[in-house]
Formats: C-alpha cells, structure tokens, sequence
C-alpha cells in the first residue's frame, strides 16, 4: 500500500518535531520532509510533490495564508491548517477555508498524554481525509472563488483507518439508544446536520439558499475548539438565519441555527413543546467531538419523525448510524452524493446501511428541503 506522504511546514522546530512524531507513528503515513518557512516547502515540492501539507499561519519570510493561495491557485495540494487557538488566528484559519485548506486542527497540547493521544487521532485522521479531498484551482485575480466545482483527485488506495490507540466509542457513551420520547405530541419541525471534510464550505453554501423561516437548525461540523464560535459568525454574517455557536441550553426555534461547539457533544432536547440543546464533554465518539452520531440519536429520541437529517461530505463513518436512526424513527433522511462531496466517506456509509431516504447533490438540498417543508 502506498503510504500518504506529507510535508509538515511550521517555523518552530519543536513543533515540526512534534507533527513528524505523531504523523510517524501511523503506518499509513511518511513524513517526506520538514520546512521551517514556505520558502524551503516550495523548494522541497519542486523536487517532490506531497500528498498533503500541513502548514501553519504565521511564519517569517511568507505568511501561510499566502502560501495557501499560491498553491490553491498554481498547484493545488491538500492543504491541513494546524493553528494556535488564538482569536486573530481562528479568523485567518477560516480564510484559510475558503482559500482551499481542507482541514483545520488546533495544535497539540503536549502536557497531558489524554491531549497527545487524542491530537494524533485528530491529525492522522485530518491528513488521511484531505488526502482523499477533491481540489480545484483558486482564482486571485479579482477575488478568489469559494465556490468551485471540484475536480477528481488522482487516484489513491482508500485509506483505512489509523491504528487504534484508544477505544473506538460509539454514541452509547454519551446517550443510550432508546424509544422516541412522546409525552406530549408536537409538530414543530426541526432539522439536524453533519459534515466533517469539506463541510465548512457545504454548510455555507447550503445555509445561504434557504430563508429566515426554515424550522431550527442544528449543526455538527468536526472542528476544533475555538473555530467554531468564528465560523458560525462568518455563516451568520451570510446568511437570512440566525446563526451561532450553541451554549449549553440554548433553545432551537425558527429561523435559528446552532452550531456544535469544538470539543464538545451536542445532543438535541426539548421540554414540552420547546428544543433545547445541551452541550456535554465526554470520550470521541466515531474518532469526533463533537460527533454527528450524538447529535442524530438524540433528535430520533426527542424529535422523531418532526426531524430531518442531512448527512454531508466527510471521511469515516460518523453520522451514518445516526441517520439510520432517524430514519427508523420517522424522519426524513438526506445524504449527499458522490459528486458533489469533497470526501465520499460519511454519506456513502449511510447510503450503505440503506438510512438515507434520498440521496441528493448539494445544490439539490436546499430545494428539496424547501419543497418538503
């Protein structure tokens, strides 16, 4: 099998030591090469083109927000931001996105072996799922495009998933599976999604189409701690909802969107006839937290058939049994297709368990929502 290979771009020599360390011990990975700067990384590409780069943002020489657009629009190459959780530096990282960077990861703490454990799961699983990334080139020239078509990779081996070095925890950890909760009937419609690679750029295309009456919305999309509190701005900044970042008993209503916090579960409530989210710490569930998987099992518990699910782009399989819940208990069900998918994982693991009840492209979502609504 071929080996993912990736160069690790960042000016500090610790932390290249650090990403070689975690990125090495996956033996689905090689580590080509280091570069404390993007000018060493172009000499290096010149000589050998990397699977994925892992790049930080602040560097002497040239900043790597720069970096990224040169490359996004000259030769595009999987791109992972590894970022310092910082408020100035969450803003750039999400430029970073739509720019073209595939995946954005805080960078490992390396005080507690918890934190180094989970930061190797996080990273091997960025630079594997970016490896697989459908790119496009990038327009500078008056503007760069966040919306492009995306094109097909070269070809690649699957790739599996990384050595297990903790327990692989479904959603029982965090809420047992259980009958519909019916106390009392409601009709109030609610709607519940998850992306994992790709899905920044997917939630923001898909959220700019629909308006400011469409029942609550609630999100789980895999990024860090810190970043989603600037994404759910920028998408609020967009779009005819509401949209933030949720606080532990937020309530969920109309025209209102609520974003998953990083590093935290999100499960979906209600008391009587209100939704509430609650927002709880706990072990990965599926490799994630938040985890799509959490989020689903409690809608098909306290939502039921007033739910819809979608089910977006993204490697693994996070949100596909989650869906299939749904499903069961009455909801109607959406994964996206092949086509419009930066990483076909998520959703075509759905649509393997039979728990999608329509398999629709992301331009077809939005419509089709509105037309079932």
């Amino acid at each position: 099998m071929n080996k993912i290979r990736v160069l690790v771009v960042d000016d500090s020599a610790v932390v290249r030591q650090s990403l070689s360390s975690i990125l090495g011990s996956d033996p689905e990975i090689e580590v080509m090469g280091t570069a404390a700067d993007p000018i060493i990384a172009v000499k290096k590409i010149m000589k050998e083109v990397p699977d994925v780069i892992t790049l930080d943002i602040e560097m002497p020489r040239m900043d790597g927000l720069t970096f990224l657009r040169k490359i996004m629009s000259q030769h595009p190459i999987p791109v992972v931001i590894i970022s310092s959780l910082t408020t100035e530096g969450t803003e750039v990282a999400m430029k970073a996105l739509e720019y073209g960077a595939s995946e954005i990861i805080g960078k490992p703490a390396m005080n507690a072996a918890k934190f180094i454990n989970e930061s190797k799961i996080l990273i091997c699983d960025a630079a594997k799922a970016s490896a697989q990334a459908k790119l496009s080139r990038k327009k500078i020239n008056g503007g760069i495009s966040t919306n492009p078509q995306p094109s097909t990779p070269k070809a690649r081996k699957p790739a599996t998933r990384l050595l297990e070095v903790a327990p692989k925890y479904s959603a029982d950890v965090i809420l047992e599976r259980g009958s519909a909760y019916d106390r009392i009937a409601i009709t109030e419609k609610v709607i519940v999604l998850g992306a994992s690679t790709g899905g920044t750029e997917a939630i923001r295309n898909f959220l700019k189409n629909l308006p400011d009456k469409m029942p609550g919305i609630a999100i789980v999309q895999h990024m860090p701690e810190g970043f989603t509190k600037s994404f759910a701005n920028s998408l609020n900044n967009i779009c005819q909802l509401e949209v933030k970042e949720a606080e532990n008993g937020d309530k969920l209503y109309q025209g209102r969107v609520l974003i998953a916090p990083g590093n935290h579960h999100m499960l979906l409530k209600r008391v009587g006839k209100e939704y509430f989210v609650e927002i709880k710490d706990g072990p990965l569930v599926n490799r994630h937290r938040p985890s799509v998987d959490v989020l689903f099992r409690s809608a098909a518990r306290y939502a039921g058939k007033n739910a819809t699910g979608l089910l977006l782009t993204g490697m693994g399989n996070d949100g596909a049994k989650g869906l299939l819940e749904l499903k069961e208990s009455g909801a109607y069900t959406i994964a996206q297709d092949e086509r419009s998918s930066v990483v076909y994982g998520m959703p075509k693991e759905a649509a393997k368990l039979g728990a999608a009840s329509k398999i629709l492209s992301l331009d077809e979502m939005a419509p089709s929502l509105l037309k079932l609504l």
